[in-house]
Order: structure tokens, then sequence, then C-alpha cells
């Protein structure tokens, strides 16, 4: 039995748990949080999240250091990891043994697009597309009701292919130029 195989075991139990206590009545939706920041000269932005943290830059031929991936990138990587964490949590739910899961997840992004000729080009990564590469006894009736059940179930997908409203607001703070007088 793989190791994957094992934590399959692990993960249902625990999501048998987290659905025991998400039905107790006085269970609240969890809050999520990240802050990032520009930093000093470089730009690049550190991503906050819980005890974490990432680094964002941009490549060189964009004024970045390449100290880390772009904010596309990590679009992509955060789908990824969804879906890898989709297919785990669906294989330990119905029960189908798991060796190997990877998702390797592709795109594209247009410098281009808003410019002269290019107005209908989106500014956003655009043609996702991904792979899943699984190995595991199961027949391939129950790889495809994994995927299907996947398909269901995984948010950052769901958010991708119906985005929602995003409300943004600007808190003023003083400028160190003003702080300085």
């Amino acid at each position: 039995m793989s190791s994957l195989t094992e934590y399959l075991a692990q993960k249902r139990e625990a999501l048998f748990r987290l659905r025991e206590k998400a039905a107790r009545p006085e269970t609240k939706p969890q809050p999520l949080r990240a802050t990032v920041r520009a930093e000093g000269r470089s730009g690049v932005r550190r991503i906050r999240i819980r005890d974490f943290q990432v680094l964002s830059d941009s490549p060189e031929s964009f004024a970045g250091y390449d100290l880390g991936p772009s904010s596309p990138e990590l679009q992509l990587g955060v789908l990824g990891s969804c879906l890898t964490h989709t297919f785990l949590i669906q294989a330990a739910l119905l029960q189908i043994p798991l060796e190997h899961v990877e998702v390797a997840v592709e795109g594209e992004i247009d410098g281009r697009s808003g410019q002269p000729g290019f107005e209908a080009v989106p500014r956003h990564p655009y043609g996702l597309r991904y792979t899943v590469s699984i190995a595991s006894p199961a027949g391939e009736a129950e790889l495809a009701r994994l995927h299907e059940a996947v398909e269901k179930n995984c948010p950052i997908l769901h958010l991708l292919r119906a985005p929602q409203e995003i409300s943004g607001a600007i808190a003023r703070l003083p400028a160190l130029s003003q702080a300085a007088e």
C-alpha cells in the first residue's frame, strides 16, 4: 500500500469529523485573509497568509528581479493546488485508491492586451486547462467518477468558472514625505 493510499484513509476520517462539526448549528463560515505588501526598491510582493509567506515578483523583462512567481503564475499554482487537494478529498470519500496525483495547469497571458489592435485580447490569463496524472489500481469508471466529483466540488475551479463581484476600498495612510514635515 502506498503512503498516499494510507494518507487517504486519514483524510477520510478527518473529512467526516469536519462534516460533523460543520453540521452543528453554531458553526459559521471560516474567514479567509491574505495581506500583500510591495517592498522597498524591489517592488517584490510579500504575501502573508496566517503564519506563512510567499514572495511574488515580476520577471526582469517587466522591471522585476525574478525572486518569485508572478501573480498569474501563482493563480495557476493555486488552481493546481486546489484541484490536487480536491482529487485527494474525493478519492478519500469515494474510497478510490491513489498512488500518485499530479496536476499540471497551463494557460496564456498576452502583454499586448488593451493595446491598439489588441483590445479584444483578455487582460487576464486565458485558455486555462489542466491535466491530472494519476497512478491507481482503480478502473476507468472509478477514475471517471472521481474526475466528475472533482469538477463538481473544487472551490477554486468554480471561482474561476463563475467569478463573483469583488469590492475594493482605499485606506489612506500618511505619506512619508508628509510625516517628515
